[in-house]
């Protein structure tokens, strides 16, 4: 395999102006070795991930990385900016970029190889020698750690003998010992930059410091014995710790990975605080839910709600997925009919293809026949972690029982997740620590949330949910275009965020008992959401001029992405100009929805865009909706980035220094 980074991957006078130019010249020089198949595929997985998280770090150091399937080899390839080049670090531009790139499959040695560099980023004599080097290969060589082994050798003969200590020399007292976590979305860089960063500050504050990374390599499990002896608990992560249980009843602070690089000090003597105070804290306690791991101190109740919800909507997605596309393909290859015949265990005949669709249909049912349980448990699970996941799966079942449905369902997750935290208040001897998370609380917990929905709220949200289905199924006229337009604002507005979330799954909720109305706002809400990229696309493919070379690379992704009903395909575009992307694509996703219930379109598949059509009733009309919304995205896009284009020379035409080709006041 070749060398991680060698001198033609290596440009010591970058001259990009941005960070998308930055990434293009660095990965043109991959492209040119072999190393990536496709240039503009591969910036596309970077752009994608740099729109996650920016990938720029106190100290002047930019690391855009991705894993992408366009990669045969990890590499990373080195640029020196004289005049920096904004990565969105708080200190200002970096003048050290590093392309990171992992082929899909990950390697764990490579891989390894790259948290190392992760750690030298935070040792100020490695940074500082990069921008002293004036020579390709020796860069190159200074990233790979290579260092002849005689001069080690050399340097190791000089060594002075060690003086012995005194006999009488008192013990020294104990250090404050802490046990640290760090990981990060695609666990190549930011995990072991944090990992770094806090064992750099723990050295400094004179505290026994060890962390366990769990990056993309995967990651070696911290000694039972040094957890136990530890006075503290860091967690730096932005995805859910592995194992978390094994920490409980430490003070913890909990925060998202960025802060373990930044400010891992802070960290340090907030969990010493901690400790002095006695506050002890098992990992599942409020405050430290999965969801809440990179929430502000300042976060009010309405944000933690919409994380919690997020937690059940994201986990209850693939069941929707796997379930509706399997009875979606059931009902294409049998008809409608098929959900009455009889059980495929009983009766299948393997050259009919009805016994097929049949298969298809109970598969899917049961999958679906998860979602209400899935969405209580991981409600739950984002309020107190896992010792809320068996009292929301209860609930979430009892809904399904007493017919209380999606809302049931919602509302248990919520009163189970709150029980577990009221219980984990309560302090217990430790002796009875050990038995609180897999006995105690599931069995309270299950117990009051069992009560709760069978006897107090189980009936009136049954009745509410019966109420919203007989709503829904008699639709039609005004009512039915009003409603198709809040859910195509609701579905375009922050484009695969919360607000679309919630459309989606409002959705969702209804195919579990479908009737006219539901497969209806299905079918809007797909509509909807497959406008924003779509238009993108197109508006790139007509007027290029008015966008970034990025952009329009991105615009090809878009045709894809819209056509799979994938909206978050507009976000890059979104996030380079808000204000003329976002009003444009709600203005598209509203005529949208309203279209597609005006024509009575229905849905019975809960993804999958034009590859569903031969599925959606009235499948013409439906995509003259979406071509509609489409049409009036990409006019307003285009519109509004042409004023934008004609109105900077009249800004610039007064300054004599003005520099030619470049629009001034943009």
């Amino acid at each position: 395999m070749s060398e991680l980074i060698t001198a033609e991957l290596v440009d010591l006078d970058l001259s990009a102006g941005s960070k998308e130019a930055a990434a293009r010249s660095l990965a043109e020089r991959m492209a040119g070795l072999g190393r990536v198949t496709d240039l503009d595929g591969f910036l596309a997985d970077v752009a994608a991930r740099e729109a996650q998280m920016p990938t720029g770090l106190d100290g002047g150091i930019g690391i855009p990385h991705c894993r992408s399937a366009h990669v045969t080899e990890p590499t990373l390839a080195f640029g020196r900016s004289a005049a920096g080049i904004d990565f969105g670090a708080a200190d200002g531009p970096a003048d050290l970029i590093f392309l990171i790139a992992a082929p899909a499959g990950g390697d764990a040695d490579h891989l390894s190889i790259l948290s190392t560099l992760a750690r030298h980023l935070m040792d100020e004599e490695f940074t500082g020698a990069l921008r002293r080097a004036d020579d390709p290969a020796a860069a190159a060589a200074l990233i790979r750690g290579d260092e002849p082994e005689a001069v080690t050798e050399a340097e190791a003969a000089t060594e002075p003998a060690a003086e012995p200590e005194p006999a009488t020399k008192p013990e020294p007292a104990p250090p404050f010992k802490i046990v640290a976590v760090t990981s990060c979305p695609t666990g190549i860089a930011h995990t072991y930059m944090a990992a770094e960063a806090l064992a750099k500050a723990g050295k400094e504050a004179g505290v026994e410091l060890v962390v366990e990374t769990q990056g993309s390599a995967g990651f070696k499990r911290l000694d039972p014995e040094v957890v136990a002896a530890a006075d503290g608990v860091i967690f730096a992560h932005d995805v859910e710790v592995r194992d978390k249980a094994r920490f409980a009843g430490k003070p913890t602070v909990d925060v998202g990975v960025k802060a373990g690089v930044n400010r891992p000090a802070e960290l340090i003597a907030e969990v010493r605080e901690k400790a002095a105070r006695g506050d002890v804290s098992a990992p599942a306690a409020a405050g430290s839910a999965p969801m809440d791991r990179d929430g502000e101190a300042g976060d009010g109740f309405g944000t933690r709600l919409r994380k919690w919800l997020m937690t059940g909507v994201s986990y209850m997605v693939p069941f929707v997925a796997a379930g509706g596309l399997l009875i979606a393909l059931a009902f294409a290859i049998g008809g409608y009919g098929i959900n009455k015949a009889p059980s495929v265990a009983e009766h299948f005949v393997w050259t009919e293809s009805a016994s097929w669709a049949a298969l298809l249909f109970q598969i899917g049912s049961v999958a679906f026949g998860f979602l209400v349980p899935v969405l209580a448990g991981f409600i739950a699970y984002g309020m107190a972690d896992r010792p809320g996941l068996v009292p929301g799966f209860v609930g979430g079942a009892i809904a399904l029982t007493v017919n209380a449905g999606f809302l049931g369902g919602l509302i248990a997750g919520l009163i189970a997740g709150a029980v577990v935290m009221a219980v984990q208040r309560v302090r217990v001897a430790p002796a009875l620590r050990g038995i609180m998370p897999v006995v105690v609380i599931p069995l309270i917990s299950s117990a009051v949330v069992g009560f709760l929905m069978f006897l107090v709220v189980g009936k009136p949200i049954a009745a509410l949910q019966k109420a919203l289905t007989d709503w829904l199924s008699g639709l039609s006229g005004a009512n039915a275009v009003i409603l198709g337009v809040i859910l195509g604002l609701m579905m375009t507005f922050d484009l695969g965020g919360p607000l679309n979330k919630v459309a989606y799954a409002f959705a969702v909720g209804g195919l579990a008992n479908p009737n006219d109305g539901s497969l209806k706002v299905m079918a809007a809400v797909m509509a909807a959401g497959m406008v924003p990229p779509l238009a993108m696309a197109v508006a790139t493919t007509v007027r290029g001029r008015l966008f970034t070379r990025t952009e329009r690379e991105n615009g090809k992704a878009a045709w894809v992405l819209g056509a799979s009903f994938i909206t978050e395909g507009a976000i890059p575009f979104a996030a380079a100009d808000p204000l003329r992307v976002i009003p444009s694509a709600m203005a598209g996703g509203a005529v949208t929805g309203a279209l597609s219930m005006a024509f009575g379109c229905t849905l019975r598949a809960p993804h999958g865009g034009v590859f569903v059509v031969p599925l959606i009733g009235q499948p013409l009309l439906y995509l003259v909706a979406v071509l509609a919304g489409t049409a009036v995205t990409a006019a307003l896009v285009v519109l509004l980035k042409g004023l934008r284009k004609t109105a900077a020379p009249a800004v610039a035409a007064p300054e004599a220094t003005a520099v030619a080709g470049e629009p001034a006041g943009v």
